[in-house]
């Protein structure tokens, strides 16, 4: 049975993406089709401000973008030693808060040890941030993209924990989406169940889904990486068939098998 993954494929340098090897490994054929394109922006300012760590109480990370933004930061030779000699040994005294295990690696590879990746969203990383700061201490330092959500900073605000966010990327419609999700169907015909990884996903991609599946649309399995997503997808009016128990190649797979087997019973 076929899957088709909205989602980016992993940086090719890493080996073969982890949910097309775990779908796998249930049998399943899958395909992944980008969704979206980053412009990162504000770098200059992103430096400046990790380059005074005495600033701020901690890091927060709700996606692998702004770990991104950080690594092309970095990839100027003045700005790597500066890291590597001092910044990240001071960065290091102080929480880095990630939402999961995919920006947990991200921040391991900057040199920092992540907390909270067992999160899972953004909801259970603000209740989790709460346990362990104190209200008025120094601001956390949030590099985030220009969609974000505003769960996390609400929650803090209203505990009194000071953030301090910064735009460092902005999210844009892949320019291939449309030419790719066409291919797809014409080419491999109706997926037992498609998956979106985001509510940027969900706001590209539904309108060329739709058209694309017509009437057989009630045959599909749609999936969510997550109850972020699941929401936006449910607004839109897209039946939920399964929601990943954590945003993990390994829950998402074990979802989908259990919502297609049902199906079949």
């Amino acid at each position: 049975m076929k899957v088709l993954l909205l989602k980016d494929p992993k940086d090719k340098n890493s080996g073969p993406d982890p949910y097309i090897k775990e779908l796998g490994l249930y049998g399943f054929e899958a395909t992944l089709i980008p969704v979206l394109s980053f412009e990162f922006i504000s770098l200059e300012s992103l430096f400046e401000k990790l380059s005074h760590p005495e600033c701020y109480g901690g890091l927060v990370f709700t996606s692998p973008r702004a770990l991104e933004a950080i690594k092309i930061c970095l990839k100027e030779n003045s700005k790597d030693e500066a890291w590597s000699k001092s910044l990240k040994q001071r960065w290091n005294t102080k929480p880095a808060y990630v939402v999961g295990k995919a920006t947990a690696s991200l921040v391991e590879e900057i040199g920092l040890s992540p907390q909270g990746e067992k999160s899972g969203n953004a909801e259970k990383l603000a209740e989790y941030i709460c346990s362990r700061e104190k209200p008025n201490s120094s601001a956390l330092l949030f590099p985030c993209g220009a969609l974000k959500r505003e769960v996390l900073p609400t929650v803090l605000r209203e505990k009194g924990i000071p953030l301090e966010s910064l735009t460092v990327y902005q999210t844009a419609q892949h320019t291939d989406l449309q030419e790719s999700l066409s291919s797809y169907f014409s080419q491999q015909g109706i997926p037992a169940s498609v998956v979106f990884f985001s509510p940027s996903g969900v706001k590209f991609c539904l309108q060329h889904i739709q058209k694309l599946l017509g009437d057989f649309i009630n045959h599909v399995k749609f999936a969510a990486i997550g109850p972020t997503t699941a929401e936006a997808m449910e607004a839109a009016g897209i039946p939920v068939s399964c929601t990943a128990e954590s945003p993990t190649p390994q829950d998402l797979a074990a979802g989908i098998q259990k919502a297609l087997h049902l199906q079949n019973c």
